[in-house]
């Protein structure tokens, strides 16, 4: 089913389009103070003294719902949809009233209320519209319908098909119409009716206007297969917001937009670098180039003899520019030393052709070493790399193989190309490496520095977490220099005289979680606020990481810890639990299920974690406050959190290890999260909402894989044990048994391939 919800200043319009439908049904009314003696003169009374009780744009609210086609309600249970619609909306108690029509192929109601109370006060609109698409999707499972699309689809328009109608349906037409137009002008930033035309004729849509004394009116008129051809209908008989002067505004708009003159300016830059590559162009090549080289749709432009004159780029903006208001160098006619024949090629001796190369080389350098098992430093990696494994990683990407198809030369002729540009780029990429890597050295030696001066940890502790604080950060200490921990090439001047080493040395470390452990130092040792440093969510997981770390980290820092961290998960959970959330209720229980509670401290609302090692509260937004504010029950939801809390810590999901896999698997990682739930009995902190979204969106599959993998496993290790018994009583020696497999560590961590290579930055 498909949900929208409109706002509007006035009730009568509606009121007369709702009612005035012949085929319509009045479903009922609610809440109108009479359940005897409410017709729609009454409704309409109640609703006209009701809204002008306050000055607002958005007094009244238009909502429609419609299901799927093909798919039926009886008018009771389709009464009781659109009151569990609007109890969700958050106009449970508002008057409204409920009218189904049948004029379409699918089946569909209007709902009429207000949003003002009987208090003069304005309901909170705040993420109404992502609480429409929360509340469409759990009214579908409740009801039984089809599921809505997860993505929006209103952007992609209809196949360019020619429509069937018959003369007499009129509303076919306009319906058709509507769709399509609506469609073209959320797609594209359309800017005159000549445009507009363009874009519709693909549709068998004719556009017509006609100039009223500077007025301008338009109609829109269609063609079937028949030969029929409907009667052009006025634009606003199509829909109110498709009538001439209203469409002028949306084109005067998109016309003085700031974004315009910056697009046509970046268009003519790519145009020129593509061009600069080639010394002809065949025109009809023209579109593959450019969505080859810089993924722009382009659409040629024929005169009546069927010769390409001018193109037209169809920008990822919305906008769409004829190549004649460009530049005028730009267009095929006004370039015919590029576009005067048919046959195309790359110009080899371009500068243009040089700087792709370089490009290719630089793209082909970091590939291969986001791919290689032993990671080095990158200056170590450019240094090392041969030619040939570099030009075997640049025919790979799609940019190189873009080349390749238009320069039409020999393998000799191309090794030649690659060659002279290999150590320039070599040079280009090694230089400034160097310069970065030490220099990441040296801030990393400062923040050393700075937490023992400004004694980060706990003195007593100092000594004992010395080694693994080193470590944090991918560096070794030695005889007074500081070292990457998988290079020598680069050291730092550090004297902090012995450091104790433990006992045994099982420090393992995921790149990720180390950059993310020096932003969090960063920001607590130079007080600086989580969107200074740009710190992650995954932030709130450093003490999982790091327990010794951050066990023995001094109470002023680790609240400060605690308080950045909180916010910066917290701004991500609110995003990520938006499109199932119905309500103020919805909001707050869904964060007490991740372990999360909210609080009111004066006159603000905070938010606390369980996780936290001090009790550190967090501030929420203005806005979110008056939306949660909203509630008329707010005191008993803030109550009723003790209980969801205290459930979490009774079956032991108060450990970060829960929250993470809860973090896992709205990041869609279903297979760590299997390897978490099967091997290490992680339970994921999640509302039972969500959890259910996931498991039919593929967690369910990965569960049962893993734990298929973990029987065979079990089954092999029985058969091992025999085979290693009988090796023993042969002589051999001892077999190595194989590692068993650590779900949570090695997915979280990721250190497995890094074992016995070092670890990288």
């Amino acid at each position: 089913m498909i949900a929208r919800i409109l706002y509007r200043n006035s009730v009568q319009g509606v009121l007369n389009y709702v009612l005035g439908k012949a085929e319509s049904t009045i479903l009922g009314f609610q809440n109108t103070y009479s359940d005897t003696d409410t017709n729609t003169d009454f409704f309409g009374r109640v609703l006209h003294y009701l809204g002008n009780r306050h000055d607002s744009e958005k007094r009244y609210v238009h909502a429609t719902i419609n299901l799927p086609r093909g798919e039926q309600l009886d008018d009771k249970d389709f009464f009781e949809l659109s009151k569990a619609y609007m109890e969700h909306m958050g106009y449970g108690e508002q008057p409204f009233i409920v009218v189904r029509h049948c004029d379409t192929k699918h089946e569909h109601v209007h709902i009429v209320s207000t949003t003002i109370r009987e208090d003069c006060l304005q309901i909170n609109l705040s993420n109404d519209f992502k609480r429409n698409v929360a509340t469409q999707k759990y009214l579908e499972k409740q009801f039984g319908l089809s599921p809505s699309p997860e993505t929006r689809q209103s952007k992609v328009l209809p196949k360019y098909e020619m429509p069937q109608f018959k003369n007499e349906d009129i509303s076919g037409v306009r319906f058709y119409m509507q769709d399509i137009i609506n469609n073209t002008l959320q797609k594209y930033k359309v800017r005159s009716f000549k445009e507009l035309a363009e874009l519709l004729g693909p549709n068998h849509i004719q556009l017509r206007t006609v100039d009223h004394n500077g007025r301008i009116g338009v109609s829109f008129g269609i063609e079937v297969k028949d030969g029929y051809r409907s009667r052009f209908i006025n634009g606003y008989t199509v829909h109110p917001q498709l009538s001439g002067p209203k469409l002028q505004k949306v084109f005067e708009l998109n016309q003085k937009s700031k974004l315009f003159p910056m697009v046509k300016k970046r268009l003519e830059k790519q145009l020129r670098t593509t061009f600069g590559l080639f010394r002809t162009i065949g025109p009809e090549h023209l579109p593959d180039i450019l969505r080859s080289h810089q993924n722009l749709d382009c659409r040629l432009n024929y005169d009546g003899q069927g010769k390409a004159v001018d193109f037209s780029i169809y920008d990822k903006s919305g906008y769409v520019l004829n190549s004649k208001e460009m530049e005028k160098d730009i267009g095929i006619l006004e370039n015919p030393a590029l576009f005067e024949c048919e046959y195309t090629q790359m110009y080899a001796e371009s500068v243009q052709l040089q700087l792709e190369l370089q490009r290719c080389i630089k793209e082909a350098y970091r590939s291969s070493y986001q791919d290689s098992w032993n990671r080095t430093l990158f200056s170590e990696h450019i240094i090392r790399m041969p030619i040939k494994s570099i030009v075997t990683e640049m025919a790979k990407s799609e940019r190189f193989r873009f080349l390749r198809k238009y320069l039409h030369t020999d393998n000799r002729n191309l090794g030649d190309l690659i060659r002279k540009q290999f150590e320039i780029t070599k040079d280009k990429l090694y230089t400034p490496e160097l310069v970065r890597e030490e220099r990441a050295l040296q801030t990393k030696a400062g923040l050393i520095i700075q937490a023992i001066d400004k004694q980060l940890f706990e003195p007593t502790k100092q000594r004992e977490v010395l080694f693994e604080f080193i470590r944090s950060l991918s560096t070794i200490y030695d005889n007074g220099n500081l070292t990457y921990a998988n290079s020598n090439r680069h050291k730092a001047e550090l004297n902090m005289g012995p450091i104790p080493m433990p006992n045994q040395i099982d420090f393992y470390v995921s790149p990720g979680f180390i950059k993310e452990n020096e932003k969090v130092l960063d920001g607590i040792l130079n007080d600086k606020t989580a969107k200074e440093i740009k710190l992650n969510p995954t932030a709130i997981f450093q003490p999982l990481m790091f327990p010794n770390l951050y066990g023995a980290m001094a109470s002023p820092y680790r609240k400060k810890f605690e308080n950045l961290s909180l916010r910066a998960y917290y701004k991500y959970a609110e995003r990520a639990q938006v499109s199932f959330e119905k309500s103020p209720k919805d909001y707050v229980q869904f964060f007490n299920a991740k372990g999360f509670y909210f609080e009111k401290q004066g006159e603000k609302i905070c938010i606390g974690s369980i996780y936290s090692k001090y009790p550190v509260k967090v501030s929420i937004a203005p806005k979110t406050q008056a939306y949660l504010e909203s509630s008329i029950n707010l005191d008993n939801i803030l109550e009723g959190q003790t209980k969801i809390l205290e459930d979490i810590g009774a079956n032991g999901r108060d450990n970060l290890k829960n929250l993470w896999s809860g973090y896992l698997m709205e990041r869609g990682q279903y297979n760590k999260v299997a390897y978490l739930y099967v091997l290490e009995g992680v339970r994921p902190n999640l509302p039972i909402e969500i959890l259910e979204h996931h498991m039919e969106n593929g967690l369910r599959e990965a569960l049962h894989t893993v734990a298929k993998i973990q029987i065979d496993r079990k089954h092999a290790h029985l058969l091992r044990k025999g085979v290693y018994a009988l090796g023993n009583l042969l002589g051999s020696e001892n077999p190595k048994p194989e590692e068993a497999y650590n779900g949570f560590k090695d997915e979280l961590t990721d250190w497995s391939k890094y074992k016995g290579r070092g670890i990288s930055m």
